[in-house]
């Protein structure tokens, strides 16, 4: 087995190195405003903007490394992880920026929000939470480690996911049966 240096922009140091920059960004971002609400709502908009980005990087990278390989999309596919966990801590940014927001103009807010943002938001940061918790769970198994059918996605397979996040096993006995068609 041969061993590959490592080099200075990959794997945690990687995801270190931007989530560092981001943070600085966004301080920089809210200072030019003097930390008032359009400063905040400017670090909003940004990080939804950079949160796309390291999403798309994240999850294309598989995508791309097959459809163009090269050096630049061996390198993504090879920290597609980091970035993926460089995606969840530009929205967690993004999540204080919201409450900084909500805690400085809460007419404003309140006018900016109505119950589908509450209900989506929640929503998509669950998914968020669930797509960076511990890199040795099932999606970071390669695909012969599955069990069969867990490929694709069903809705039944996303409430037994949920259903059994916080337990120490991997699925729970009533979601086994679930098999994709």
């Amino acid at each position: 087995m041969t061993s590959r240096r490592q080099d200075w922009f990959e794997g945690w140091r990687l995801f270190a190195v931007l989530a560092l920059t981001l943070t600085a960004l966004c301080i920089w971002i809210a200072d030019m405003r003097q930390f008032e609400v359009e400063g905040v709502r400017m670090v909003i908009r940004f990080t939804a903007r950079t949160s796309l980005l390291f999403f798309c990087l994240a999850f294309g990278a598989a995508a791309l490394a097959r459809l163009w390989p090269n050096a630049w999309t061996r390198w993504q596919r090879r920290n597609r992880r980091y970035l993926g966990v460089t995606f969840a801590a530009s929205h967690a940014i993004h999540a204080v920026a919201i409450g900084c927001f909500a805690a400085m103009a809460p007419a404003d807010y309140m006018a900016a929000t109505n119950a589908a943002s509450y209900i989506f938001g929640v929503i998509g940061y669950a998914f968020i939470i669930a797509m960076t918790r511990d890199p040795r769970s099932t999606a970071a198994r390669p695909r012969s480690a599955r069990a069969p059918g867990a490929s694709c996605i069903s809705p039944a397979a996303i409430i037994c996911g949920f259903s059994s996040w916080s337990r120490s096993a991997n699925v729970s006995p009533a979601c086994r049966s679930t098999r994709c068609s």
